[in-house]
């Protein structure tokens, strides 16, 4: 074989190991995980540590996990009160991933999944309250909302905090007799 031949075939084999190495080494930051999914696959043992990792190029998809505690700021809901109260809610919910093989799996988008469940319960928590009592009993009712968004979440392993503030927007209406 002639010599060029022979660089060639090198070089080509040497360039395919580099891009091979390439594909199978992933770095995964001190605030991550990352989910292995092998040939569409997944466990446990299948949730990688932060450092570098390998993975086997074309088998491997790595997906991966945020765990710092991050928040969503829900818009301000109009809501109504038990007695029939307008009242404007701003709030926010802190939440961080707790297992991220779950947070993957079971649900598509966090995120947005959180935020419609906590706009739901708000709305369904403050229609159970009087306007005087969604006035002055804030902690008992963040206390509820903390609990009816773990029972969701749950299932998504992820706990939330929610944090609000109520402002009434009532309207003036006068009668005349």
């Amino acid at each position: 074989m002639d010599f060029p031949v022979v660089a060639a075939i090198a070089a080509f084999v040497i360039v395919v190991l580099l891009v091979l190495v390439y594909l199978s080494v992933r770095v995964v930051q001190q605030y991550e995980k990352m989910v292995v999914f092998r040939l569409g696959k997944t466990n446990e043992a299948m949730v990688r540590n932060p450092g570098i990792n390998f993975l086997i190029p074309i088998v491997d998809r790595p997906v991966k996990v945020d765990v710092r505690e991050q928040f969503i700021e829900v818009p301000s809901q109009t809501t109504i009160t038990k007695d029939n109260a307008p009242i404007s809610v701003d709030f926010l919910i802190y939440w961080r991933i707790s297992e991220p093989l779950k947070s993957v799996v079971n649900v598509a988008n966090f995120a947005g999944a959180l935020q419609g469940v906590a706009t739901t319960t708000l709305r369904a928590v403050i229609g159970d309250i009087l306007l005087d009592e969604v006035l002055s009993k804030r902690e008992q009712i963040n206390e509820v909302l903390r609990t009816k968004l773990d029972e969701v979440t749950e299932r998504w392993a992820a706990r939330s905090r929610p944090s609000r503030s109520a402002r009434s927007r009532r309207r003036a209406t006068s009668r005349t007799p």
